[in-house]
Parts: C-alpha cells; structure tokens; sequence
C-alpha cells in the first residue's frame, strides 16, 4: 500500500490499496475535518484544496463515479482505552452495497487490529 496525507481540511487524502490478485486501488481525496485526537472527516468527492473530483475522466478514479463516499472517523476516551467509531457515508444504496461487496468491512476491520496492534507495540 502507498498514502499520502495531509491532516488539514483542504489536505489530500490518497492512498493505494492491492487486492489479493494483485490488482491496485487509487483512493483520492480530501480532509473536510481534522480534530486532533478526535474526529477525522474525508470524503473522495472532493480533491484537494476542496476541487469537485473528476468524474471518470482517470482510470485511477473510477470509484468518484460510481462510490462517491464520505468518511467519519471519532474517537473519544472510553474507560482506559479509546472509543473509535468509523461511519461511511454514500450518495445512494447501491454505491454502499458495491462498497460491501468490495470488502468494504473486512478490509475496515483489519486496518483497525493493524492500528491497535500498532498501539499495544508503543
């Protein structure tokens, strides 16, 4: 996988992800919130500097077109851990239901044990 992150709102957002048969992934996009240790807000339906994306004019991002989502990532102090919450918003039922079928949980899930993994280690 390759990202690049700029955590500020406007900041890009990319990151490339490789399926198991060896296929990548371009996700492009923008930061419309950043609270530090607190909530992050992304969406790809923006570009950087808040630029409406492209709309399948790149064969990196044919998901703008047809996935067009936002993210909402909270976390807040839980006992003597942390409460993370990750919501997924989309444009419609059928952009959700192709994210699911994409691996959408799965692949959530595991970023998730890779990032508390992570934070156990440090």
């Amino acid at each position: 996988m390759d990202c690049e992150l700029d955590l500020r709102p406007g900041g890009i957002f990319r990151t490339v992800m490789r399926s198991p048969e060896g296929q990548d992934f371009t996700n492009l996009g923008c930061y419309l919130e950043v609270v530090e240790n607190e909530r992050l807000v992304f969406t790809n339906v923006l570009e950087p500097g808040f630029r409406p994306a492209g709309r399948g004019d790149s064969p990196d991002r044919p998901e703008c077109d047809t996935m067009p989502f936002t993210a909402v990532v909270s976390m807040e102090a839980h006992g003597k851990g942390t409460k993370y919450t990750a919501i997924a918003i989309h444009r419609d039922p059928q952009g959700r239901e192709k994210h699911e079928q994409m691996g959408f949980h799965d692949g959530w899930g595991a970023a998730l044990d890779q990032l508390v993994a992570l934070a156990k280690r440090l």
